[in-house]
C-alpha cells in the first residue's frame, strides 16, 4: 500500500503555479490529502524559497508550504515552456495561481483560456486586494495587509505603537480559506458537474478572520472593552506567564495565591464588570505580587485552583514539552539538503512518517524530468528543452 492509499484526494491532479505562501499553502493541503500536485515555478525558483534565511535552495516557509509536491522548473515566457504548462493546466482538476490581476492572462494560463479545453477545472485565483477596485494592482504582502486591514491596530505595544505579528499570518490564513473554498467546489463538481473560478484575496481572508473584532469595533465605536480583567501577561521572578482569571471564582483564587485575598472582597473588583472598569488600578496591585513568585510556584498553585494560565515558551520549549512529546504533536522529518526539521501535525491529516513523500519539500526542478516523461516527452526531448532554457533540471550535488 502506498502512502496515499485511502486519502480523499487520491488521483486528483493539481497544478500549483502560485508563489510565496498563500497559494502554496492551499496546494500543500491538497497534497497532504492525497492529491498529485505539480508545483510549476520559474527557473529562478518560487520567491517563497527565499523568505528569510535560506538553507540550500529553500527556506523555512518553502519547506513548510510545499511539502508533498513535485517541482517542475519552467520558463513560461518560452513558447515550449508555455505549451507544457498549458498541457498540465488542461489536464488538471485544480489550478492555483496568485499573480496580480491580468498577469496570468498574459501568460496564457488564465481561467478563460484553461476552461476552453478543461471546462470542469476548479481554478483558484488569489490576489492581494482582489480582482478589481482602486487597489487591485497595488502590491500587497502580508505586512502591507496587516497594516491595511486593522490587524496592527489591535496589537499595540506598551507605548501604543501598532505592531506587526512576527509571522506571515495573513498568507497562512488565506491559504486555509483557499483550501476551504476548493474543497466544496470539488464536491459540487462531483455531484452536479461543472468547474468554477474561485477568486479571493489576502484582504478578504484577513477580513473574514477578524470579523468578530470588526463587529466589536463598530458596536463599541472603536473603544472595545477588554474580554476581562485580569487577562494578561505577567512577569514572574524567573520568566513570563499568561494568566486568565476574569471569572469571579478564578479571580478569588488568584488573589489568594499571590497573597492579596482582600482584593476579592473589594467592591471595586468584586464583579467581572467592576474589574473591567477598574482594570488599570487592579493590574498595578497584581503585577508586583505576581513578580515575587517563581513560575513553578505560580503554575503549581494556579493548576491546583484550575485557573487558566500558561508559561510563555519559545518553540524549543514547545518541542520539549512533556505533553507535546507524549501526543507526538511534532514529528521530526529528515529533509534532504537541510537535515532534521520539526513537522507539526496538521489537524485532521494523518501524521507524517520518516520517508513519507508527502512531507518532502522538493528541490527546484527536482521532478522536471519525471513530469515531462509522464507527458510523453523522451529523455532526448527533455534534454533539448533544458538546453534552450524552457525548463530547469535538478542536478544532485
Amino acid at each position: 500500500m502506498s502512502e496515499i492509499d485511502g486519502l480523499p484526494y487520491e488521483g486528483l491532479k493539481v497544478l500549483d503555479i502560485s508563489q510565496g505562501v498563500a497559494g502554496p499553502h492551499c496546494g500543500m493541503l491538497l497534497a497532504r490529502h492525497g492529491a498529485s500536485v505539480v508545483k510549476l515555478e520559474p527557473p529562478a525558483g518560487d520567491w517563497g524559497r527565499r523568505i528569510g534565511t535560506t538553507h540550500g535552495d529553500n527556506c523555512a516557509y518553502g519547506l513548510a508550504f510545499n511539502r508533498g509536491k513535485r517541482s517542475l522548473a519552467l520558463d513560461l515566457k518560452n513558447p515550449a515552456g508555455k505549451k507544457i504548462a498549458l498541457a498540465l493546466a488542461n489536464a488538471a482538476d485544480v489550478v492555483i495561481e496568485n499573480n496580480r490581476p491580468g498577469v496570468t492572462a498574459r501568460l496564457g494560463l488564465d481561467y478563460d483560456t484553461v476552461r476552453k479545453q478543461n471546462p470542469g477545472v476548479i481554478y483558484l485565483s488569489i490576489t492581494g486586494f482582489g480582482q478589481n477596485g482602486p487597489n487591485a494592482n497595488l502590491p500587497a504582502t502580508d505586512s502591507v495587509m496587516q497594516a491595511f486591514s486593522g490587524l496592527m491596530s489591535i496589537n499595540p505595544d506598551a507605548a501604543g505603537l501598532p505592531q506587526r505579528i512576527n509571522l506571515l499570518a495573513i498568507d497562512v490564513v488565506t491559504g486555509l480559506y483557499g483550501f476551504q473554498a476548493v474543497a466544496p467546489a470539488l464536491y459540487r463538481r462531483a455531484m452536479k458537474g461543472g468547474g468554477r473560478h474561485i477568486k479571493t484575496s489576502l484582504m478578504e481572508a484577513i477580513g473574514a478572520f477578524q470579523s468578530a473584532k470588526m463587529i466589536e469595533f463598530e458596536l463599541e465605536k472603536g473603544e472595545a472593552a477588554p474580554l476581562g480583567v485580569p487577562v494578561a501577561m505577567f512577569a514572574a521572578k524567573d520568566g513570563y506567564i499568561n494568566i486568565n482569571a476574569r471569572r469571579d471564582g478564578h479571580f478569588v483564587s488568584l488573589c489568594e495565591i499571590v497573597g492579596l485575598p482582600d482584593l476579592a472582597d473589594d467592591p471595586k473588583y468584586f464583579t467581572a464588570v467592576a474589574r473591567i472598569g477598574n482594570g488599570d488600578e487592579l493590574m498595578l496591585l497584581l503585577r508586583p505580587a505576581v513578580s515575587r513568585m517563581t513560575l513553578a510556584e505560580l503554575s503549581k498553585a494556579l493548576t491546583a485552583a484550575d485557573v487558566l494560565h500558561a508559561l510563555v515558551q519559545d518553540f524549543g520549549d514547545y518541542f520539549q514539552s512533556e505533553h507535546v512529546r507524549a501526543v507526538e504533536a511534532v514529528r521530526w522529518i529528515e529533509q534532504s539538503g537541510v537535515g532534521c526539521i520539526p513537522m507539526p501535525l496538521i489537524p485532521g491529516i494523518r501524521p507524517p512518517r520518516e520517508g513519507d513523500a508527502m512531507v518532502h519539500a522538493p528541490h527546484l526542478g527536482e521532478h522536471s524530468r519525471e513530469i515531462l516523461l509522464e507527458l510523453g516527452h523522451s529523455d532526448r526531448q527533455i534534454d533539448g528543452l533544458a538546453a534552450n532554457g524552457a525548463i530547469v533540471l535538478f542536478e544532485k550535488s
